[in-house]
């Protein structure tokens, strides 16, 4: 098969080479890859630290090949969604089954492989905030590809959502998508809030912990300010009006059920219910600069590559 592996030499750091097929264990099945979605964090986290030769990729869509030998997962010839922590940029994956999504049958591969960290992360920790009918929930990194899907699912949970968001202009989209509020940083934000979905981390942590009231919760799902974080003396002790005030770090492949939520996100898309941002899209065979645009996160959503 043909897969995407790093080469340190080559442009980007990566390259489409020849290499064996993979062999499933009997809990995974052998999925045909149509379209992966790359993200910036394998850039930053995965890249670094594996050999040449190596085959990285967490975001992948495409056709079952082959069901899992111990009678798990969906059955030969089934549109999926598949997450994994490795091996996704290549034409066959062996995944486990209790990271496959179904897909609805006519879905477009492209839109499915943009949800397994993405909109799998929205929706995992935006339950970690608990109920969100009627609360008070802020999410930053609004306009980017987790925060776009945490605005739809917190509003559709019925959360008052206040987006943070860095460039004014993406203001009317952030709203379309359904944020009562929009804001460029924690200076904006008036009043406790009853959760935040974190996804910049930095100096800006501790203002937005600032924000929580009595009972709030604070979502950490990761740190693309590359900053440190400082809380002042006394920031973190409570008062009648801030007391049992929580931040939660969060790991998506954590937990029962990754299967049953990523076939129901996969179903909410297809309905047109949940709306991916596709930011770029083509050829793997020519998918340099857009690794690039991954890698340096210039884009305001995600990234597809078909497999030709």
């Amino acid at each position: 098969m043909r897969a995407l592996i790093v080469d340190r030499s080559a442009p980007g750091q990566l390259r489409i080479a020849d290499v064996p097929d993979p062999v499933p264990a009997p809990h995974q099945a052998l999925v045909r890859i149509t379209a992966i979605s790359p993200n910036p964090a394998e850039f930053r986290y995965i890249l670094p630290g594996v050999p040449d030769g190596a085959v990285i990729g967490w975001d992948a869509a495409g056709v079952v090949e082959r069901a899992a030998a111990d009678g798990s997962g969906p059955a030969a010839g089934t549109p999926v969604t598949t997450l994994g922590l490795s091996e996704g940029w290549a034409e066959l994956r062996a995944v486990d089954t209790a990271l496959i999504g179904t897909v609805p049958e006519g879905a477009d591969p492209g839109e499915m492989s943009t949800l397994p960290v993405s909109a799998g992360t929205a929706l995992r920790a935006l339950r970690k905030l608990g109920p969100l009918l009627g609360r008070r929930v802020l999410i930053t990194g609004a306009s980017g590809a987790v925060g776009r899907f945490a605005v739809q699912l917190a509003a559709r949970g019925g959360a008052y959502v206040v987006a943070v968001a860095r460039k004014p202009e993406l203001a009317a989209e952030l709203r379309a998508l359904g944020a009562d509020e929009v804001v460029t940083g924690p200076g904006g934000v008036t009043g406790p809030v009853d959760g935040v979905l974190d996804q910049v981390g930095g100096p800006d942590l501790a203002a937005y912990f600032g924000l929580l009231g009595e009972g709030g919760t604070l979502v950490l799902t990761g740190a693309a300010s590359g900053g440190s974080t400082v809380f002042e003396p006394g920031a973190l002790l409570a008062d009648p009006a801030r007391r049992d005030r929580a931040i939660v770090t969060f790991f998506e492949m954590s937990g029962d059920g990754i299967d049953r939520d990523l076939s129901w996100l996969a179903a909410e898309v297809a309905g047109g219910r949940l709306r991916p941002h596709i930011a770029v899209r083509g050829d793997w065979a020519d998918a340099t600069a857009t690794l690039d645009a991954v890698r340096e996160s210039r884009l305001a959503g995600k990234a597809v590559l078909d497999l030709g």
